[in-house]
C-alpha cells in the first residue's frame, strides 16, 4: 500500500510539473509580447513628450526674441531723440565697471570738443615782455 501511494505522489508531482512547464511554454511569448508592447508605448510617450519639450523651448526662445527685438527698438528710438542717452549709458556702464573692479587704471586724456589735445603740457612758458 505504501508502495502505491509513493507512486500516486509521484504521479502527482510529475503532473505539476507538466502543468507548469506547459503554462511556461504557453504563456512566456504571450508575456514577451505583452512586454514589448510596453516598452514601444513607454518609448512612444518618451519621445511625444521630448518633441513637446522641444516645441516649447522653441516658443519661448520665439518670444524671447521678439521681446529682445522690441528692446532694441526702443533704446534706438530714445538714442536717436535723446543724444545724451548714450552718454548716460556710458556713465552707467563706467560705474558699474568700477563698482565690480573690472577697471584698474583710468587714463585722463584732455579733449575740447571730443577731440583729444595732442600737445597738452608741451607748450612752452609764456612770458610778458
Amino acid at each position: 500500500m505504501r508502495n502505491q501511494k509513493g507512486s500516486a505522489e509521484i504521479l502527482v508531482v510529475v503532473v505539476i510539473v507538466a502543468v507548469i512547464i506547459a503554462a511556461a511554454m504557453f504563456l512566456m511569448p504571450k508575456y514577451r509580447v505583452y512586454s514589448q508592447e510596453l516598452r514601444g508605448q513607454a518609448a512612444l510617450a518618451e519621445a511625444r513628450s521630448s518633441k513637446q519639450v522641444q516645441v516649447e523651448q522653441a516658443r519661448g526662445e520665439l518670444e524671447s526674441s521678439k521681446l529682445r527685438s522690441e528692446a532694441i527698438k526702443i533704446i534706438g528710438k530714445a538714442a536717436q531723440e535723446y543724444p545724451e542717452y548714450r552718454n548716460q549709458e556710458f556713465i552707467g556702464a563706467f560705474g558699474e565697471a568700477l563698482r565690480e573692479g573690472q577697471i584698474e587704471q583710468i587714463i585722463y586724456v584732455p579733449t575740447e570738443a571730443n577731440i583729444p589735445i595732442l600737445e597738452a603740457g608741451k607748450r612752452g612758458e609764456v612770458t610778458d615782455n
